[in-house]
Order: C-alpha cells, then structure tokens, then sequence
C-alpha cells in the first residue's frame, strides 16, 4: 500500500501531542512493507517553534529513533497533487488549513483512485464545531474519530457508517519498560501548560498533593507563562523545560510515578478519551495516578492498571501509598503494561485500520 499522511508535522513534538501516534503508526505500516509517505507544510508552527527554541539538535531524538520515517514538504496545491497522485491511501490530519483539505479533495474528485480519510484527534468538534465545519470533507469516504464522544458527533452531522472510532495507542518498539532498572524516585508530569484549560485541576491533583506527601516532582513541557512558572516554583516543581518525546521512556524509569491530569473538555465534554500519555506511560511500565476521568468505553480497568483520586485529599493518600509500598508500584505497572500489550499498540492500531479499509472496499494490494 502506498500511503501519505497529511499531518502539521511528523518531526516535531513541540507542543504537538498527535506526533506521537503518527510517528508510530507510519513506522509501524512501514515495518510491514507499505509505502509510507509524511506529508507537512514546508512552514509548521510546532516546528518553527522547536527549531527557534533548540536548533537542529531538537530534531536529534526523532531522527535516532524513527530512521525510516520522510517527510515530504508542500508550498501549494500543485505539490499537494503531485504527492498524493500515486497513492492508495491518503489520510489527512485536523490540525490542517483548510484549503488543503479542499484541494485534496478537489483531486479525489477529479479522479484520484485513492481512499480519503479524515482524522480527528481534537476537542475542536465539540468546542468549537465551526472551526471543522470550515472543512471541505463532502470527497472523503469516512473519519477517524479518537474516541466514541467524538465519533457520536460526526454521526450527528450525517456521517453515520462513514465515521470509525480509532482510538490513539503506544508505540510499544519505544515506549517500553528500562531494560535494566535503575534508582527511581519522586514523581514526573510531562505535558503543556497550554491555554489555561487545566490549571485548578493542576494545582488540586499534581502540584500540592505532590508537595504534601514530601515527593519531589519534575515537570517537562512548554507554553509556560511566568505566572505558572512562578506557582511552580512556589509549590516546590521543579521545571525542566521541552523534552523531546522519544526520550520520554528514558525520563519515566528514573521516577516512582507519573501522573495524568486530563483537560477539562475531555472531562466535560468528551468523556472515554485519554491522553496519549497514558498509553505511553502504561506502556513503560511506571505506576500511575490520575484525576478524575470517565473510561466511558472500558479502555483500561482503572484501581488496577492505575489509581484514580476523585479529590485532593484522595490524590495524597495515592501518592503516600506510592511512595511506602513497593509491591503496590510492582503491581500497578505490570498491570497497565499487560493491558497496553494486550489492546493498545501501535500494531493494533494499524490491524484496526486495515480493517476499516476493508469495510471501505480499498483495493485489494492495500491490505496486503
């Protein structure tokens, strides 16, 4: 099969969560012998930011480990028909302009033999549903919703047996436990500040309980403003800036726990979906804590695969019993991990989208 994927950016994690699944996902259709082609703007926000903020270096941790991936860049819709002209799958991405959207599906109208897919991994239909109604989608054969909530929206708006729930998952050739354990200890949050959609329920379920139970806690990520930086400060975090996402299996094995603290649509307004933190960080075997969450499509067995606290005082007691009891940490990370291994890769990923191919009458050689 030869496959483009039009994505924002596939060598930049910077702020940009939604490379992570990609990048295992092509890598993981790649290892199975299909073409596999990364599709991006020749000028990305995600990568002109990490490129200001790190140079070439920043790009060091993707290139070592996903060699295989390429990235093709475009300027305008000639080089957008040029790129997907020979391919049998073409999935694009939310976080694109919309006149890319148009223009590919201006050539599937025009006699592109290709599959068209539309894959949305944001809270924007729900927040902010004008936003995807901007999108041209009326030549695309179905979508790619992360969640059940999300896909219940595009069936609304009459995409009915074209829309598939595709859940994002962990590239388990990364994120996978240390082979050699090594000293753990405190607790470490990896994840964006962003746009103030989460900072109370920060400071309720990371930031004091984590000062009260005497853990010392580490924090990676960007768009920080001063004022966060300064509660940080003042609650005893310790900030330690942009890490590049491959190296995050690294960074889990030297602490006792992580902890996933979800944004508040997600909560309110999307229940069942995720971070893709959770995926990885189950996946690499380390204990974790979560806020409150609804597993509204029974994803993982939570109180088993991790500890949920619906308060800040609930939250404490977790990460006290984290901290004391060693067979407790052994039990939750061998727990999240056999889920992980049992429903959440990459691999399984791309046989669920083989088979959503198969539903749409791709040509024979696609499923190969």
């Amino acid at each position: 099969m030869r496959l483009v994927y039009v994505a924002h950016s596939i060598e930049s994690c910077w702020n940009h969560g939604n490379a992570h699944f990609l990048r295992g996902i092509l890598a993981e259709l790649q290892a199975r012998g299909n073409d596999v082609t990364a599709l991006a703007p020749a000028e990305s926000w995600s990568l002109d930011n990490l490129l200001r903020d790190h140079g070439e270096a920043g790009l060091g941790a993707y290139r070592a480990a996903y060699p295989g991936l390429r990235a093709r860049n475009y300027r305008n819709a000639d080089d957008l028909v040029s790129a997907i002209d020979a391919a049998d799958l073409v999935i694009v991405h939310e976080w694109t302009d919309p006149w890319v959207v148009a223009a590919i599906g201006r050539a599937r109208r025009a006699g592109g033999r290709f599959r068209l897919l539309f894959h949305d991994t944001h809270h924007r239909a729900m927040s902010d549903p004008e936003a995807i109604r901007r999108f041209d989608l009326q030549d695309f054969d179905g979508v790619l919703a992360f969640g059940a909530a999300l896909a219940a929206v595009y069936q609304q708006w009459g995409w009915d047996r074209r829309v598939f729930v595709w859940h994002e998952a962990a590239d388990t050739r990364l994120f996978r436990p240390p082979a050699a354990e090594v000293s753990r200890e405190g607790l470490v949050w990896i994840g964006n500040w962003g746009d103030d959609e989460r900072s109370e329920e920060l400071e309720h379920f990371l930031l004091r309980p984590t000062r009260d139970a005497g853990l010392a806690l580490d924090i990676h990520g960007v768009r920080y403003p001063d004022a966060a930086l300064g509660k940080l400060a003042a609650l005893g975090a310790r900030y330690r800036g942009w890490l590049p996402n491959a190296r995050a299996p690294e960074i889990f094995a030297r602490h006792l726990a992580t902890v996933h603290v979800p944004r508040r649509f997600y909560v309110q307004m999307l229940p069942g979906i995720p971070t893709i933190r959770v995926f990885e960080a189950l996946a690499c075997g380390i204990p974790l804590l979560s806020a409150p969450w609804e597993d509204a499509e029974h994803l993982f067995r939570p109180g088993q695969d991790y500890l949920v606290a619906r308060d800040e005082g609930e939250m404490l007691r977790h990460m006290r019993a984290i901290r004391a009891d060693a067979g407790l940490r052994a039990a939750l990370a061998a727990s999240g991990l056999e889920t992980i291994r049992a429903r959440h890769t990459c691999a399984h990923r791309v046989d669920e989208l083989l088979a959503i191919l198969a539903q749409l009458r791709m040509p024979e050689e696609a499923g190969a």
